[in-house]
């Protein structure tokens, strides 16, 4: 057992680290060829041997950490002879001969804007497989040109690579568009050696400054401060109106009874329902299962943004990310066990195998379908984001041996730890009939509003984490990003308060599921805004492509569904025990 959790911790270092590596005069550099794939398309990568290139006869892969495989790399070794600090000129690769497949193939692919991947002592060199010209209107001219030279400009220091480029500055490419099989093509590498004074730390800033993608985002202070101000503002409002309100109700209600008008005070207002407030919802394994995730999904999240505040991975890999996620929700499914089983032991429940297993699949289910359906579509089409059936036994074993074990342990403990359920009312035995409420009460509405108000806090952080997921933005702003979720939790905290106060005084006393559906609704508003992202912000097509992206997009909503439904539960748990621990029963 040691020696397995040995390798988990392994996997974690492996994605997170990279040493540094010396080299001596004339020692070979290995350059490694890794995915290719359209521009606009991040998710959507092939393997750079399944183009028309230049290949050795027989195709080594280089060994790969999980968080690479997740990331969608395949990396293999290439032809190119380089040297360490050995200058080379317009060398000779190889030269093919192309069939009419094989020229289509490579049309299709630089009309799509096809990039690639090459990795030279852990650096990404990004280029393009060629360029397209469009001119004139009438006539209108497509010429379609293939790069067959690429010039490596390596920097170093010492002994070792700082940073690496390729470039086809000057380079004459090749018209495809008088290409008739046979093609006989002859790809050619040149390499340029830099002496520098940067040093080896250095080699991340000079990596996220490359000028293929986008720069790094700079901070939006004026939204940050945007959002946070008016967040703060209806906070305060919240706060204050609900205060004034309070404090009339206990007033009205804890009054020294001495006449008729006073007896008929308690003849409404969420007093009324005092015996069957703390009466508790049906499908209660669900329900408690659903805490059990938030709560768990909150710990993730948090998790998540300490570590990036810290720095301690390599936050521009998405792959790396990945990994760590999928090794958090692993190692805190504890805690998803033991908030379920602790609820559902105080609801009086008595399905502990259907709680626990339900709260185990409640999220790993929904995850395993889509992925299914996405990983299929990717192996349909030769993508490297079809994980390997390697990766697929790995991580369901990590699974099976850590994160379901650790749900058990931790559902037998909530039930064994967990007290009564504490009420500051009886219940009664028969429940009230709720009077009919005004269309601004019913439950579609407080859906709306409470959906809507935590979505506004963070709709512009959202462009941003889009534009870094499902682009090609590096996102580095992690402090903002915390403050933002700060901000998330607190909006919906207050909302799901007030929301649960206006249901309560129109004598409707079924908050328990309407707290959690209140805030969980922002998940729908961030799948709008998505679908819109993908429609009109982003250049995505294809089949591949969508079903990554809509696939992972309700995945995400989903989070949001019980991350946001639990806060909002418990902010109103806390609430409907406050005000009926402080007025007086009869």
């Amino acid at each position: 057992m040691f020696s397995f959790y040995s390798l988990l911790i392994g996997f974690v270092l492996s994605v997170c680290i990279h040493s540094a590596k010396g080299y001596e005069n004339n020692e070979k550099v290995i350059l490694y060829v890794n995915k290719v794939g359209p521009y606009f398309n991040p998710h959507e990568t092939y393997h750079y041997y399944q183009l028309p290139v230049c290949r050795p006869q027989k195709i080594e892969h280089k060994s790969l950490t999980l968080g690479e495989v997740l990331e969608g790399d395949r990396m293999a070794y290439s032809m190119y002879n380089i040297s360490f600090r050995v200058p080379m000129k317009n060398e000779k690769l190889c030269t093919l001969s192309l069939n009419e497949k094989e020229i289509s193939q490579l049309k299709e692919a630089v009309e799509d804007l096809y990039y690639f991947e090459f990795i030279l002592d852990d650096l990404p060199l990004h280029g393009f497989i060629g360029h397209l010209e469009e001119g004139g209107f009438l006539p209108h001219s497509h010429k379609i040109f293939l790069w067959t030279q690429y010039i490596f400009n390596i920097m170093y220091n010492n002994d070792k690579i700082i940073s690496a480029n390729v470039s086809t500055a000057g380079v004459i490419p090749v018209n495809l568009n008088e290409a008739v099989a046979p093609f006989h093509v002859t790809h050619t590498y040149s390499v340029n050696w830099i002496e520098t004074k940067e040093t080896y730390e250095d080699r991340l800033k000079k990596l996220s400054s490359t000028s293929f993608f986008p720069k790094t985002l700079e901070i939006h202070w004026l939204s940050v401060i945007n959002s946070a101000v008016l967040v703060m503002l209806l906070i305060g409002f919240v706060i204050v109106i609900l205060t004034r309100i309070l404090r009339n109700d206990f007033a009205r209600y804890n009054g020294d009874v001495d006449d008729i008008e006073n007896l008929e005070c308690d003849e409404y207002g969420w007093k009324i329902i005092r015996g069957d407030i703390f009466r508790f919802p049906q499908q209660k394994s669900l329900f408690c299962a659903i805490l059990g995730v938030g709560c768990q999904f909150l710990s993730i999240i948090f998790g998540i943004v300490i570590m990036s505040l810290m720095d301690l991975f390599n936050v521009h890999k998405h792959g790396a990310m990945n990994s760590i996620a999928f090794l958090l929700y692993a190692f805190t499914s504890g805690i998803a066990g033991y908030v379920s089983a602790s609820m559902y032991k105080q609801m009086g429940g008595k399905l502990w195998v259907w709680n626990i297993n339900l709260t185990s699949f409640l999220f790993s289910g929904p995850f395993f379908i889509i992925w299914s359906i996405q990983n299929t579509i990717a192996w349909a089409y030769a993508s490297t984001q079809a994980l390997p059936a390697s990766t697929i036994v790995l991580l369901l074993a990590v699974w099976l041996c850590v994160g379901y074990p650790l749900c058990i342990t931790g559902g037998v403990l909530g039930k064994n730890w967990s007290g009564n359920f504490d009420a500051p009312c009886r219940t009664k035995h028969i429940p009230r009939e709720i009077p009919p409420v005004n269309w601004y009460h019913s439950s579609v509405a407080h859906c709306i509003i409470g959906g809507f108000l935590p979505f506004s806090a963070i709709s512009v952080e959202l462009y941003y984490i889009f534009a870094t997921v499902w682009g090609r933005e590096q996102y580095t702003l992690y402090g903002v990003l915390f403050i933002v979720f700060f901000i998330l939790l607190n909006v919906t905290a207050c909302i799901s308060v007030a929301l649960t106060y206006f249901q309560l005084s129109s004598e409707d006393y079924k908050w328990w599921w309407r707290s959690i559906f209140n805030a969980g609704s922002t998940g729908i508003f961030v799948f709008i805004y998505a679908t819109f992202y993908y429609l009109q912000r982003s250049n995505m097509e294809g089949l591949l492509q969508a079903v990554e992206f809509f696939g992972y997009t309700l995945l995400t909503c989903y989070v949001f569904f019980l991350t946001l439904g639990t806060v909002s539960f418990y902010a109103s748990y806390r609430f409907v025990k406050y005000i009926y621990q402080n007025v007086k029963a009869d």
